[in-house]
């Protein structure tokens, strides 16, 4: 279990039931943590991608960058293998530190303002496995994020801090969506990392 990582006083898990949700703060020192934004505001090659929602080309509601040892494919987008740069390589590590898992794969998303999202969806694609690690730090503006059941219809929300990880594992992907919305309220930008293993390339 991952919370066998932290055994002076692990972590609680946030969700009810059919997974583990873990969220751990201050994961760097506080200067290291802002560095860390502003580098991966300035050094990422971010893009305005599209995605094919229902037959049409829609303009994602955030900016993106992929990098990792295997290509990647999610909602209609492929993202070919790419090496890790030098701001996220050391991300990389972290995540695994904390989670116990290797994580070969990386999803950037960079929120510029309260109208970037992610709409619900859970990361549940055959290539990252039964029971998925993802480990997902934020830097940057804080941000509440949704858990939904699939079934059930329970919710859980959370505020993802800067210099904060969220780790979920277990039967997470398979039984909750999960989201950030949209907000009216006046937030700054945020960067997030979602570390992942990819099993197998996908086109």
């Amino acid at each position: 279990m991952i919370g066998d990582l932290f055994a002076n006083e692990p972590p609680r898990n946030l969700l009810p039931h059919d997974g583990e949700v873990l969220l751990l703060r201050d994961i760097m020192e506080p200067d290291d943590a802002d560095r860390t934004f502003e580098r991966l505001k300035g050094t990422i090659v971010w893009q305005q991608e599209t995605a094919k929602i229902h037959g049409k080309e829609i303009p994602v509601p955030r900016l993106t960058a992929w990098y990792g040892e295997v290509a990647y494919r999610y909602s209609g987008v492929y993202h070919p293998a790419s090496p890790f740069p030098s701001a996220v390589a050391p991300l990389r590590k972290l995540a695994e530190d904390l989670s116990g898992a290797e994580l070969n794969t990386v999803l950037l998303n960079y929120y510029r303002d309260g109208r970037d999202s992610v709409a619900w969806h859970a990361d549940d694609e055959e290539v990252l496995g039964e029971n998925p690690v993802i480990v997902s730090l934020t830097f940057g503006q804080e941000r509440r994020f949704h858990f939904r059941h699939k079934t059930t219809g329970d919710r859980i929300s959370i505020d993802l801090p800067h210099n904060s990880a969220l780790i979920m594992s277990g039967a997470t992907q398979h039984c909750w969506l999960h989201q950030l919305p949209k907000t009216a309220r006046q937030v700054g930008p945020r960067i997030n990392l979602t570390f992942r293993n990819t099993c197998r390339e996908m086109r």
